[in-house]
């Protein structure tokens, strides 16, 4: 299923001469693109059409980028933010993986456009600018889009929902964004998205005794580790694996480790197969945090958390390890990461009811924030019954797209209802994958999470 509005037959040189007048500044104070070289024809990824145009680069500071635009394009421009973050330095591989999974926005006749970001670890702010910055490379070097959605997708939704807030027709001279499309994000800001990862490294650590071992030099597990440890997922696993036999199969463990693993899963809240993963970034990814981003000090705690789902609450939340958020790291966090829910554009989000990466419940946190910031009648929630983390199907998303460029354009704000008659539609085209749940609303993140105190 194609969408309307498509102009027919433009050729790249034609594109080009719409825009390449257009002077090199992304606004008065979004990032500059005035330095920007034109990005360079590439090969397309084999899952993108291959009618499709590629063009990368790698920008001013350093970030590498991929556009890919189709031969009947629709004048729509998705601006992606990626998922992760990733702990590595930037790579054209990165944006390559990215263009590959959403290439079913190039099938769709949106022209597509991902950062890698300009550096690895937890920075929101800094990967929204970078984000901003490719909307001035294709702005100046390649079109001006029809229309611009900003995507993000599961921690990237985080820097969507950000640079949503940052760059805005005040703040940049221009409108850089029509609407926002958030799917499986990590919503709601990083001072309560995260909070559950140090909970299962104090109740991990409860059990297992392992991260640190006793013979080893002892740290706040809240820091995930001190600045100079080293340490690799790989390493993580291996003790996951020597307490829990996760790499076993369930009639291979012991009782002991089956006791530890039902009282992990009870606890947090996480089924088993996202224990590993999970304390992967509770370890490396707090690491980026308090070492790179929050001076030293941990923005988490778990101060006041009761724990409950084991077999003796009561002696485990006596016996975890308890701690208290440093305040100014807590702020510093929270000014990179927290929105503060003051969208100008339409808003539509989209969640697997049972993503365990980034719980359901999130989505909640973030409705309540765009209430508190005042935008809230500029959001839509949609949930779907089956999908992935990384990716819910393939219908997903056209439908997604042309119920927010509808509202964008005729002012006909979608419902859950609306959106989940309209899928099937789509999937002639796309193939089979609907599962939106009209009815679906999330319990508050609380109910999940355990609250707790916080730095005033």
């Amino acid at each position: 299923m194609r969408l309307p509005l498509r102009p027919h037959g433009i050729s790249l040189l034609a594109l080009l001469a719409l825009s390449g007048c257009a002077g090199g500044s992304a606004g008065l104070h979004g990032p500059s693109t005035s330095q920007e070289a034109a990005p360079a024809p590439t090969a397309c990824p084999a899952a993108v059409p291959g009618s499709a145009t590629c063009l990368a680069g790698k920008d001013a500071m350093g970030a590498y980028y991929l556009i890919a635009r189709p031969a009947d394009w629709n004048g729509v421009l998705v601006l992606h933010a990626h998922g992760g973050p990733s702990l590595a330095a930037p790579s054209a591989a990165r944006v390559e993986e990215d263009l590959t999974r959403w290439a079913i926005m190039v099938k769709a006749g949106y022209a597509w456009a991902g950062s890698s970001f300009r550096q690895g670890g937890v920075a929101v702010r800094a990967a929204a600018q970078d984000t901003e910055r490719l909307r001035g490379i294709f702005r100046d070097h390649v079109a001006q889009p029809r229309r611009t959605i900003l995507h993000g997708q599961s921690w990237g939704a985080g820097v969507a929902a950000k640079g949503a807030e940052m760059f805005t027709q005040d703040s940049v001279g221009e409108r850089p964004y029509d609407g926002v499309l958030l799917t499986s994000g990590v919503l709601g800001g990083g001072t309560h998205a995260y909070d559950f990862r140090t909970d299962l490294r104090v109740v991990y650590q409860y059990l297992c005794g392992n991260h640190p071992r006793p013979n080893e030099a002892q740290y706040a597990l809240n820091l995930g580790l001190p600045a100079k440890a080293s340490m690799k997922n790989a390493d993580v696993t291996a003790r996951a694996n020597e307490c829990l036999a996760l790499d076993k199969p369930a009639a291979q463990r012991t009782p002991a480790q089956q006791a530890k693993i039902r009282t992990l899963a009870g606890v947090i809240r996480i089924p088993e197969s996202a224990i590993a993963s999970h304390l992967h970034w509770a370890t490396l990814h707090f690491q980026d945090i308090s070492a790179q981003r929050t001076g030293g000090a941990s923005p988490f705690g778990n101060t006041g958390a009761v724990y409950s789902g084991s077999a003796d609450d009561a002696a485990l939340n006596a016996g975890v390890l308890r701690y208290r958020a440093d305040p100014a790291a807590y702020a510093r966090f929270a000014e990179d990461t927290d929105p503060v829910g003051k969208i100008p554009v339409p808003v539509l989000s989209a969640k697997w009811i049972s993503d365990p990466t980034a719980f359901v419940e999130l989505d909640a946190r973030y409705l309540r924030v765009m209430q508190q910031g005042g935008s809230a009648d500029r959001l839509v929630q949609t949930f779907t019954r089956k999908g992935t983390h990384s990716y819910i199907s393939d219908p997903t998303y056209p439908t997604l797209m042309s119920a927010l460029l509808r509202w964008i354009d005729q002012g006909s704000k979608p419902t859950p209802a609306g959106i989940t008659t309209a899928c099937s539609g789509f999937e002639p085209t796309f193939g089979q994958g609907c599962s939106f749940d009209a009815s679906y609303q999330p319990a508050p993140l609380e109910q999940r999470v355990p609250a707790r105190q916080r730095p005033q």
